[in-house]
């Protein structure tokens, strides 16, 4: 039983070794399952046995990357707090608008394919959502409930969960209004927009003034380097 669970576990790293080559060298649309299939020298029956779709394999290799970011590990090995809430948002910011201002053609793409996703079929960013969620969703909510019982945050709503994904569309679709080359929307102040973001998101989610004020432009005691938020970031 357990030699089987072993060779189970080493093919489906080996499939997602194998599609991770696929999709840096020909992208999302380039790439197919049979490809994949081929590359990791396994039939394409079996590949479906792991990953039914090849939506699933892509978003579960976005799960993974996101996963061994070290400075999301650090953040999300942090106790509940304000402190950590207001980390948190401005992690998901940062990350976001770097995305749309950097070179990084991989990461804008998957951006656009989250958005093509929600015209499509839903799938792609139904998966995303949900290892998003799964991974930094719990850590909001503590936080979140730790900063209403500091009297930090007014509760907003009987479902905190539903403020983490305002805040990651708010970002999302700020990010996409900056993709293309020249932007959809003329926001004004590009060095001021970052910190715009995060008091409309911190505000929106319950923050009081003081608490902003406290806590956002203090230094995080966090590993060096920003916490990468995952598009699903």
């Amino acid at each position: 039983m357990n030699t089987l669970r072993l060779t189970s576990d080493l093919r489906r790293q080996l499939i997602l070794s194998a599609a991770k080559r696929c999709f840096s060298r020909y992208g999302f649309a380039g790439t197919t399952t049979k490809s994949v299939a081929a590359a990791a020298a396994i039939s394409e029956g079996l590949l479906f046995k792991h990953f039914p779709t090849k939506s699933a394999l892509y978003a579960e290799i976005l799960a993974e990357e996101c996963e061994a970011d070290p400075d999301l590990a650090y953040l999300l090995g942090q106790q509940p707090s304000t402190a950590t809430l207001v980390v948190l948002v401005r992690g998901m910011v940062r990350h976001f608008m770097q995305i749309a201002d950097g070179p990084d053609e991989q990461e804008a793409q998957r951006i656009r394919l989250m958005a093509s996703s929600h015209l499509d079929d839903g799938e792609f960013a139904r998966l995303i959502y949900a290892k998003v969620g799964k991974l930094i969703e719990p850590v909001f909510t503590a936080s979140l409930d730790r900063a209403v019982a500091a009297g930090d945050v007014l509760r907003l709503g009987a479902e905190p969960r539903n403020l983490f994904w305002f805040a990651h569309h708010t970002v999302l679709m700020a990010a996409l209004t900056r993709l293309p080359i020249v932007p959809c929307l003329a926001y004004g102040d590009a060095a001021h927009l970052e910190r715009q973001l995060c008091e409309f998101i911190l505000r929106g989610i319950g923050l009081n003034e003081t608490a902003v004020a406290s806590h956002l432009d203090r230094e995080p005691s966090l590993a060096p380097g920003q916490p990468a938020i995952a598009e699903g970031a």
